[in-house]
């Protein structure tokens, strides 16, 4: 995979010292890569992630 497809990791100045790392961002078409359901692993529970036809996203467990 080229840069691109490599999630986005951002640095925030923290009022400390050290600089708070931002969490991860990913596009639905990274996610997704063409499929319209993915399913998700969590703690020994499978979700499933759906984007419908108008574009909005549905997780169900």
């Amino acid at each position: 995979m080229g840069d691109s497809h490599k999630p986005q990791q951002k640095q925030m100045p923290d009022k400390g010292e050290q600089a708070q790392i931002m969490p991860q961002t990913y596009s639905s078409d990274q996610i997704f890569a063409g499929a319209r359901e993915i399913f998700i692993d969590h703690q020994g529970d499978r979700y499933r992630l759906q984007r419908t036809s108008k574009g909005k996203l549905i997780l169900t467990k």
